[in-house]
């Protein structure tokens, strides 16, 4: 129970990584909120978590509204009081060198990568003000410590997120609000399968990338993320927390 008492909003919670995220963090004895786009999948995260004994609301979030945000807030403390932790999970993965990056698609992921993390953020100040402090944790990748030559426009984002984590740590702290991130590598996900790991050859070279030699799975980062989101990483803000199976450390 690492999280009792604690109230946790997850964007992106519908699938995916957020989903293992929700449902671990409500195992750990946090009330959750997941706010995504995908009605379906988020009522059905909602059903699974409130069946298995936890406490779970589904709120219909587009990241890039701010109006939306401040009406997922307003909602979280309507039904839980109030607002502890923020993961800002919710996220999108382009391929593309400069060239191929046409100024829609950079615009869409920066909306949703870069502004999103921004006004999740803005959003839940307030509110963590309010009961002393809280922990925000936001997912960057490993495109955001390193270039990629086939990703121009999400590394970018990436490496938005990781140096706007250090700002609002730095501004917060004396607030006891935390802010630290995440950086996870080749992760086997709904994102990636597409994208990233096609095919059983497309798989085979990311783990020989690896160190490791395996992908990474949601519940690797899910586990980091309930580390920044608990009290165990009370001294940590404006931190990088790197899940990639040894990718950077080459």
């Amino acid at each position: 129970m690492r999280l009792e008492n604690k109230v946790a909003l997850i964007s992106g919670g519908a699938r995916g990584m957020g989903a293992v995220e929700a449902k671990l963090f409500a195992r750990e004895g946090a009330k959750v909120v997941i706010g995504d786009v995908l009605e379906d999948e988020g009522k059905q995260t909602e059903a699974e978590i409130n069946e298995a004994g936890g406490q779970c609301l589904f709120v219909m979030l587009d990241v890039t509204s701010e109006e939306n945000w401040n009406q997922t807030v307003a909602a979280t403390v309507a039904r839980f009081g109030k607002v502890d932790i923020l993961v800002n999970n919710a996220g999108i993965f382009t391929l593309g060198n400069v060239e191929d990056t046409t100024v829609e698609m950079w615009d869409r992921v920066m909306a949703i990568n870069g502004k999103g993390v921004f006004l999740g953020t803005k959003a839940v100040i307030p509110e963590m003000r309010k009961v002393g402090g809280g922990s925000i944790i936001n997912l960057s990748s490993v495109a955001g410590l390193i270039g990629s030559a086939r990703a121009a426009a999400y590394g970018a984002t990436k490496g938005a997120v990781r140096i706007f984590t250090k700002s609002t740590a730095v501004q917060y702290a004396k607030e006891g609000i935390r802010a630290n991130s995440v950086h996870p590598g080749i992760i086997d996900t709904p994102m990636t399968v597409p994208t990233i790991l096609v095919d059983d050859a497309s798989r085979e070279a990311q783990m020989e990338r690896t160190p490791l030699g395996r992908l990474g799975q949601s519940e690797d980062v899910a586990n980091g993320v309930l580390f920044l989101a608990s009290d165990e990483s009370s001294f940590m803000t404006g931190s990088e927390l790197v899940i990639d199976g040894g990718l950077t450390a080459q």
